[in-house]
């Protein structure tokens, strides 16, 4: 049994195999929030065919590949600056605003309150209530808005809440930030995975909003992690400007340029994915949300946050249940705002889930109906 201490991240799968002795190869992760189906078969036959691009170096402006981002994402080639993956891009813009306060939602991401005390910023949180079902009251954030706040920094869809902010909600957000000086930055990681990224993405408003930088990535959506190719939206000159002159030279790999170029047309994956994900988040949420062992939250994104309702199991207890089994979830308990009642795991392929089902009802069976 581990102690509270030690809980793992989806990519830490070299402590697993130290500490529970189980190949890596041989651990399925409901914790990294990973595309299932892998890489596309498509990008792996084409890369191979494209290797010798090793031997010169990327475009410096890497003009083709943001004119290929632009056009699957509906923006324009200026407005899209690319980076080392969207983790090099937090860092990035976070030291360009160089907030000395900045509001964060809790629970989220542990990387965004670390860049900006790395840069000698202070964060806020406000936080997004389980009476409400983790979903953001508006209204209730704009109010509480105030000058004192340089950025405010938003994952959307939320992790791990697997709650998303709409469009129109988010102009609410930008409106008031512009009335107090405050800069938006949007995490985009997971909107992708979910149904309505039309109604839910803020890179429509880049053309309208100077205070506003929505990042993305293709580690999760891509099941490319490896390739490290993140990119941000803006339409705000000073920050492109900012980031240009301190970013390093040929931050992207010529073999990452041209993977970008062809992920992002090989519409027969997206496809693929959206339909897979949309199908197992359908009917995951609705098999959990029958059980009176645990409390479910109606999910956005390719992942569910639980809550444990059986008193003598928590988080620690079924990770340990699961992992001994190969199956890594993620307990929750180091989230801002939540405790180790509470776990995620992602959707992966229906057999898969099967198992984690599985598996989790060992230790918490529902009495249903």
């Amino acid at each position: 049994m581990l102690n509270h201490k030690d809980h793992f991240h989806g990519s830490d799968l070299e402590k697993i195999e130290e500490i529970y002795h189980i190949k890596k190869e041989d651990i399925t992760s409901f914790s990294a929030n990973i595309n299932p189906l892998g890489i596309s078969e498509t990008l792996k036959n084409s890369l191979a065919r494209h290797l010798d691009v090793i031997q010169t170096y990327p475009d410096r402006e890497y003009r083709e590949l943001r004119s290929c981002i632009a056009s699957y994402c509906g923006a324009s080639p200026e407005q899209i600056i690319v980076g080392n993956g969207s983790t090099e891009l937090i860092s990035l813009v976070i030291s360009a605003i160089h907030p000395k306060k900045a509001l964060i939602l809790g629970p989220s991401y542990s990387e965004y309150e670390r860049e900006i005390t790395m840069n000698g910023g202070h964060t806020l949180y406000y936080p997004l209530k389980e009476s409400e079902n983790f979903r953001m009251d508006v209204e209730d954030f704009c109010a509480h808005l105030t000058d004192d706040p340089d950025m405010i920094v938003l994952c959307n869809p939320n992790n791990p809440t697997s709650t998303a902010v709409n469009e129109d909600d988010m102009r609410r957000i930008l409106d008031a930030g512009l009335q107090h000086g405050i800069f938006v930055m949007i995490d985009e990681t997971y909107v992708e995975f979910t149904d309505a990224a039309d109604r839910i993405s803020s890179v429509p408003l880049a053309g309208y909003y100077t205070n506003l930088a929505v990042l993305r990535g293709t580690s999760k959506f891509f099941a490319a992690p490896g390739l490290r190719l993140g990119y941000a939206v803006t339409g705000s000159r000073d920050l492109r400007r900012h980031i240009s002159e301190r970013q390093d030279p040929w931050t992207i790999s010529s073999l990452a340029e041209i993977a970008g170029r062809l992920m992002f047309r090989d519409r027969e994956y997206i496809r693929k994915t959206h339909d897979l994900i949309a199908s197992e988040r359908s009917r995951l949420y609705g098999e959990l949300s029958s059980w009176d062992t645990v409390a479910v939250y109606e999910p956005k994104a390719n992942f569910m946050l639980v809550k444990i309702l059986k008193e003598d199991v928590n988080a620690d207890l079924l990770f340990d249940h699961c992992i001994r089994k190969g199956l890594m979830i993620r307990n929750c308990s180091t989230f801002p705002f939540l405790t180790n009642r509470f776990f995620r795991f992602c959707f992966m392929k229906p057999e898969d889930n099967d198992k984690l089902i599985r598996t989790i009802t060992e230790i918490l069976p529902p009495q249903i109906g």
